[in-house]
């Protein structure tokens, strides 16, 4: 049966059809524009509208402040550093440029190779041995034991991650509640304010002493899972990077409109159900903005955290290659300053890219 959009579209000439065809492309292409952006890919909106046939002139404009500037503010930034490390000599030797640096990234990336083949041999070896044992039926001496090599580079950075996304999720099972709290109550804020300003400021090289201490004697019986040096590292990130999404919880709770809240009176909503449907919606855009400042704190507090207690990760790698002083070190340390870098840039790009398909608004 045919409809009446079908008889429109046979009564369109070709050029109406292409018009048509070009505004819904045009459409697709503005709804994807905010997940884009929010993912640090804003600049290939201008190359997709060019290339649906949009005005060419405003998007090249566009494509030159989003790509070309900063591209070519990368460029001189190497080139600036390429021309004056050499001039600066370290008790290492002088400092690395940008190619020295790169030829640690590979052989980094040769050292994870080799750790991967020595991780396959020693198990290889070890169900050598254990099926050997049993055909000689001496099936109680078999052992099995975990491979105890040096971590590698790459598995750093996995172990790096998993505790600052332990910290930060205890941190917001904390903040979130606590916030809503302060914000609802102006008790409970004036309550909890000056214990807020008064930890917030404290250095993670304070805290972690602290909570060394406390871990090693409740944590008794660690896990493989979550080791103790994880544990540790972890509750650090929590106490310093809290702050930012409970202040900003408090702030956007606070700041709702008020006839939402009297609504909620009026229909004699339950306590949880207002704030699962009025005061969360409300201050959701706060929320991940205070969520997005805590992750980058966290991040930060790892690495000074890590290479303080010498726990695994990249503030342990940091602080080893420091502590090695070979030809090569300063090149490392250079690798991972990036790679710090790099991850924290992906991880705020990540809450914004959540923050903009929870709320309606975004800061970005």
């Amino acid at each position: 049966m045919s409809t009446a959009s079908d008889f429109m579209g046979d009564e369109l000439s070709p050029a109406e059809r292409r018009v048509v065809k070009r505004e819904k492309r045009m459409s697709r292409i503005t709804r994807a524009t905010g997940p884009l952006t929010a993912i640090g890919l804003g600049w290939s909106v201008p190359v997709m509208k060019i290339a649906a046939g949009d005005d060419a002139r405003s998007n090249l404009r566009a494509l030159w402040q989003s790509l070309i500037v900063p591209l070519i503010g990368i460029v001189a930034f190497l080139a600036a550093w390429a021309a004056l490390a050499p001039q600066v000599q370290t008790s290492l030797g002088t400092v690395p440029g940008p190619v020295q640096v790169w030829q640690q990234v590979g052989s980094l990336y040769d050292d994870y190779q080799r750790g991967r083949q020595d991780r396959v041999a020693f198990y290889e070896r070890q169900d050598a041995r254990n099926a050997k044992l049993v055909e000689q039926g001496m099936a109680d001496r078999v052992k099995t034991r975990s491979y105890t090599g040096a971590p590698t580079y790459p598995e750093q950075i996995l172990t790096s991650l998993k505790t600052v996304f332990l910290g930060f999720v205890l941190a917001t099972i904390i903040a979130i509640p606590v916030g809503i709290a302060c914000g609802l109550s102006a008790t409970i804020n004036g309550a909890l304010n000056p214990l807020i300003q008064i930890f917030k400021p404290v250095s993670p090289l304070a805290w972690l002493p602290i909570v060394t201490m406390i871990v090693s004697a409740l944590y008794v019986n660690a896990s493989d899972a979550v080791p103790k040096s994880m544990v540790v590292s972890a509750i650090t990130v929590t106490l310093c990077s809290l702050w930012p999404t409970l202040i900003n919880t408090a702030l956007g709770v606070a700041s709702i409109d008020k006839d939402l809240v009297n609504v909620g009176k009026v229909l004699q909503l339950p306590t949880h159900k207002t704030i699962t449907k009025l005061v969360l919606p409300s201050a959701m855009p706060l929320i991940f903005t205070g969520l997005r400042l805590s992750l980058g704190v966290g991040w930060m507090v790892l690495i000074a955290a890590e290479m303080l207690a010498q726990n695994p990760g990249l503030g342990k790698f940091v602080w080893d290659e420091f502590q090695n002083g070979s030809s090569d070190s300063l090149a490392r340390i250079i690798v991972a300053v990036i790679t710090i870098g790099i991850v924290g840039f992906m991880l705020d790009r990540i809450m914004a890219a959540l923050q903009t398909a929870f709320t309606f608004t975004s800061n970005r």
